[in-house]
């Protein structure tokens, strides 16, 4: 019911999960756990040793095997996301099952404190739980957005949420900068502090994500099972009725095809960043790998990125959602250039950086909350599951074509530069598509119609 909406206790514990598991994605995925993955093969295989042969495919060496890693974890999910958000929309189970992944990929975080030595397979297979667990609660969070807001204030929930991720993982982010740039101060060497450093981003995800569960509702009621179905069963003959619902939404489909591919860039460009970095900036030249110096470069990406987020949604209002992200888009292209042909200094690292902060929340949140708005009523978890395929660390083709690259041509800069074309075909497909009539078609109302209803 509309009276149900935009209650502020509510939207503020929804908004709390994105700065709890933003740790996960600053802090793990984002800062640390690539360049310390990526060390910790090299140092037990050699610098480009095989970790694993593929036969006619090649092989997984110690410079892709990261990003191998992040492709299988979300290859998995495009599988297990759609299935368990028709599922969910299908049962009161939606919070249950939010907080039944939300602490799977809690305690595999806390375990890859144990990722040590030559347990870089251990620490693979970690990831990849904890990268699910993460996509999975993702889809059931993003899919609370459409029953907590009306149609005019979801840019605005949407951005603020990401700008509470931007300032939780941040700070998180800060303290293990802290922690990992004074380690010898504390008697440790920087690899227990990395360590250490990947344990606190579970223990806060964790913690914090108490607050979202303690206030968040499910508001469908359970539906009755048909005689001789049970939950798998209804999941998949749900996701083909979703499917076939999207079949119909011609412009909701077309949006999502191009989201797909841009947001694929996006991801792999964000999760890749500290890797590439570490790689051509100081392994390439026989410098040992500065973590302050990753660590401190991160740190300023979520604190501008929490004022990006806040600019789009201004500019969103100023020019309309779409267009706003369209902008987003022309300069993340330009960023994947800048990164293959100019990058050569930590100074122009710093800049990159910035303006990487910039368009990060902007088009983020605002695909998020223009999707919500081409969701037909009640359906909310089961499309937010083929979303979720290409959101927030869990793109999979982005990364397995920057691993591919890398493989064959032993460069960062190339595997970069490979991702222009997700940027390029996502920016063509969201151009030729008609937002408002997808809005219209799922039986939502613009935002300009909602808020004149309120």
């Amino acid at each position: 019911m509309k009276s149900d909406k935009n209650n502020p206790k509510e939207i503020f514990a929804w908004k709390m999960y994105d700065w709890a598991n933003s740790a996960f994605y600053t802090t793990v995925v984002g800062a640390l756990f690539g360049p310390y993955l990526t060390d910790v093969t090299q140092r037990a295989v050699g610098e480009n040793g095989i970790v694993m042969p593929l036969g006619p495919f090649g092989s997984i060496t110690a410079k892709s095997f990261f990003p191998t890693c992040v492709s299988i974890a979300v290859f998995l999910q495009v599988f297990i996301l759609p299935i368990m958000g028709a599922v969910a929309d299908y049962s009161h189970l939606k919070k249950r099952m939010m907080a039944l992944a939300c602490y799977l990929a809690v305690a595999a975080t806390c375990l890859l404190y144990f990722v040590n030595g030559r347990l870089y397979l251990l620490g693979g297979l970690l990831f990849i739980i904890a990268n699910l667990g993460f996509g999975a609660s993702n889809v059931l969070y993003n899919s609370f957005l459409g029953e907590i807001a009306t149609e005019d204030q979801r840019d605005k929930v949407s951005s603020r949420g990401f700008a509470y991720g931007y300032l939780g993982g941040g700070l998180l982010l800060g303290l293990n900068f802290l922690l990992v740039n004074s380690a010898a101060r504390f008697g440790m060497g920087t690899a227990m502090a990395v360590r250490l450093s990947l344990l606190s981003a579970g223990v806060w995800w964790g913690a914090f994500a108490v607050i979202t569960f303690a206030a968040l509702k499910t508001r469908q009621p359970a539906k009755a099972l048909p005689p001789g179905k049970t939950y798998l069963t209804i999941g998949f003959s749900e996701l083909g009725r979703t499917f076939r619902e999207l079949s119909r939404l011609r412009h909701t489909l077309r949006y999502l095809i191009g989201y797909l591919f841009y947001n694929d860039g996006i991801q792999t460009v964000i999760s890749m960043a500290s890797v590439f970095i570490a790689q051509e900036l100081f392994k390439e030249r026989g410098i040992e790998t500065d973590q302050s110096f990753l660590l401190l470069i991160f740190l300023l990406v979520q604190f501008v990125a929490i004022f990006g987020a806040l600019l789009f949604e201004r500019l969103a209002y100023l020019i309309n959602t779409k267009n706003a992200i369209l902008v987003s888009l022309v300069i993340w292209s330009g960023i994947v250039v800048y990164g293959y042909g100019f990058l050569q200094t930590t100074r122009q690292a710093w800049v990159m950086a910035s303006v990487i902060a910039i368009v990060l929340g902007g088009s983020q949140a605002l695909s998020r909350s223009l999707f919500s708005q081409m969701i037909p009523r009640g359906r909310e978890a089961s499309f937010f599951g083929i979303y979720e395929v290409s959101e927030r660390g869990t793109s999979w083709l982005g990364p397995f074509v920057f691993g591919a690259v890398v493989a064959a041509t032993n460069s960062y800069r190339h595997a970069l530069l490979s991702l222009v074309i997700f940027f390029v075909v996502g920016t063509v497909i969201l151009y030729f598509t008609n937002t408002a009539k997808a809005i219209h078609e799922s039986g939502n109302l613009l935002p300009q119609e909602a808020a004149k209803e309120s």
